[in-house]
């Protein structure tokens, strides 16, 4: 572990950072390197004299020095490989840097363009960064989380490779997800990012592509499962409760058969959250909240198709499903209002390889006999669209380009305001472009994108689209969580999370503007969510709070801002 320590003087509030380190290693420590912003003092103080530039720069210097270096790369690639240097070489430059360009960078470092460099993660590996834990290893788990950088640990995001993005079975790639949402956590939610870990669990992979790689760096097995594979994740959380019984534990992009499992096996054994499944349904409901008010209707009114029964569509079915639920509408009325399609069509009850998530949702057979395949061949996106008639239509299929000018023509031959969520990313796996939508809708569908996309025209008119980031909503979680150090995720604060997210909605003051915020407002929106999630938290009996503080003042009082502290040196 790093040998420093972050003082603060109780009557000043000010912070001063003491560490042993000297010379060469404190310049080649990421977490507290200020490069050229190291002062004359402390240059003298820590041994660095004369290797630096005798010029002194403040960070906001560095900041424009990088952001032009920055510009000097042309592929989103190229620009994510200099981000991440950045970040190996000096993190407060790094995360003021992304803050004061989120909105360009966090697209360059997350969504869409880490899956590239997760895919080429073995052949461009260059830094290692968190904690690896392998099955082999699964027994000195604990002496591995003790081999950590960071002392203090509040969060986790953990991943197992298993299902990333829409690019399946990454192995040991899949890392750069973890490290990817931790610095979104730090960027929009203020988390301070020396008291985060990201963990890659080995459990092998089936990527043959990956296992036949000469330079694959993960183990080379098929990927385990069944009993081995649960002992493992037992493992791991034994460990980690040990070593840190009041974490928020963020689960990532593990695979369909396995995520839903481990969120109900362990979620009251230790405060956790999955993304995939609760952080990208909170984000979906809370920007089809913006779009059913603007459309003047109900949520309960709605007729919902969701292309893709994986873990992604599933998770969205289940958050609005709860919200349905919340209205006073009773469950299995709520249940009707959904028809999910995945690989094989239409879900049906009589269907054999149903996952436990997609049953609740699987229609009955005699709902849809009478229809014009009788139920007896796959039923096509088309056709429910032509029987159902439906309102809401979300992608989460991985299958770019799966709505086509003739499915989306005929939506919106049905319904006035068709509301249109091609969820899909990275970007050349969107169900179809904002552009396309627009124009085959006459300019009335209501559109929500899971990638970045550039403002839209029609007709003379510029649209901007919303992105349904998750990056919206997990970092207010995250840090309402660990400001009231609640020990569970409960469905009230998700709903909380998401309602709060919707009142930050630019729809609400203009009927053209985005349904969601953007990323750029991500920093605002997480206070704000923060603020909620803390206060549902207490309200449901999972949080404290110290005596004579407010709810406010813990959030604000966990609020990381990169800046450079002044340094003390002590004896190692």
């Amino acid at each position: 572990m790093l040998n420093f320590t972050i003082k603060t003087n109780p009557t000043t509030q000010a912070k001063w950072l003491e560490t042993s380190l000297s010379g060469k290693p404190l310049l080649t420590t990421p977490q507290l390197n200020k490069g050229t912003a190291f002062s004359k003092e402390e240059r003298h103080h820590f041994e660095l004299t004369g290797k630096l530039p005798i010029h002194i720069e403040s960070l906001e210097t560095q900041c424009e020095r990088s952001f032009l270096q920055y510009q000097s790369y042309d592929s989103p690639l190229q620009k994510n490989i200099y981000l991440n240097k950045l970040h190996d070489t000096n993190q407060v430059l790094f995360y003021k840097l992304l803050q004061q360009h989120a909105a360009e960078m966090i697209p360059i470092i997350y969504t869409p363009t880490v899956g590239i460099a997760v895919e080429k993660f073995s052949r461009e590996f260059q830094q290692a960064r968190g904690l690896y834990i392998s099955y082999e290893d699964r027994h000195i788990i604990e002496e591995i989380l003790d081999n950590r950088s960071n002392p203090e640990i509040d969060l986790i995001v953990a991943s197992d490779g298993g299902g990333v993005l829409g690019i399946g079975d990454q192995g040991i790639g899949a890392m750069l997800i973890p490290v990817a949402k931790l610095m979104v956590y730090s960027i929009c939610g203020g988390i301070n990012p020396l008291r985060t870990l990201p963990i890659l669990l080995d459990a092998g992979t089936d990527n043959e592509a990956l296992l036949q790689d000469p330079f694959y760096l993960g183990s080379r097995h098929g990927r385990i499962s069944g009993e081995q594979y649960d002992e493992f994740i037992e493992l791991f959380i034994r460990a980690v409760k040990k070593k840190f019984p009041k974490v928020f534990l963020h689960w990532e992009d593990f695979g369909r058969d396995n995520a839903r499992r481990i969120l109900q096996n362990y979620q009251h054994q230790i405060c956790s959250f999955n993304d995939d499944i609760q952080g990208t349904g909170a984000t979906t409901l809370a920007a089809l909240l913006a779009a059913v008010k603007s459309t003047q209707s109900t949520l309960e009114q709605q007729r919902i198709i969701i292309f893709g029964g994986g873990n992604a569509g599933t998770g969205i079915a289940d958050q609005l499903f709860d919200a349905i639920v919340r209205t006073g509408v009773a469950p299995q009325d709520a249940r009707s209002r959904f028809w999910i399609i995945d690989k094989h069509g239409l879900l049906i009850d009589t269907m054999q390889d149903l996952t436990p998530a997609q049953k609740p949702f699987a229609r009955p057979a005699s709902d849809v006999a009478h229809w014009p395949s009788g139920g007896k061949a796959e039923i096509s996106l088309l056709e429910v669209i032509k029987q159902v008639q439906p309102t809401v239509l979300i992608g989460c299929s991985a299958r770019g380009g799966a709505f086509t000018q003739e499915i989306i023509e005929t939506m919106a031959s049905l319904v006035a305001q068709p509301i249109i969520f091609p969820l899909s990313n990275p970007t050349e796996k969107a169900e179809a472009t904002p552009q396309d939508v627009l124009n085959w809708t006459q300019g009335q569908a209501l559109i929500a994108c899971g990638s970045p996309f550039p403002p839209v025209s029609f007709q003379g008119e510029t649209r901007r689209i919303a992105q349904c980031n998750n990056a919206l909503i997990f970092p207010g979680m995250g840090l309402g969580v660990i400001a009231v150090k609640a020990n569970r995720v409960t469905d009230n604060m998700l709903w909380a999370a998401c309602e709060a997210l919707n009142r930050c909605a630019p729809i609400h003051d203009d009927p053209h503007a985005p349904l969601l915020p953007s990323i750029d407002q991500a920093h605002q929106s997480a206070r704000d969510i923060a603020i909620a999630v803390a206060t549902q938290a207490l309200a449901d009996g999972v949080a404290t709070m110290p005596s004579g503080a407010t709810i406010i003042s813990c959030v604000d009082s966990q609020y990381w801002f990169p800046e450079y502290l002044p340094f003390h040196r002590v004896d190692g």
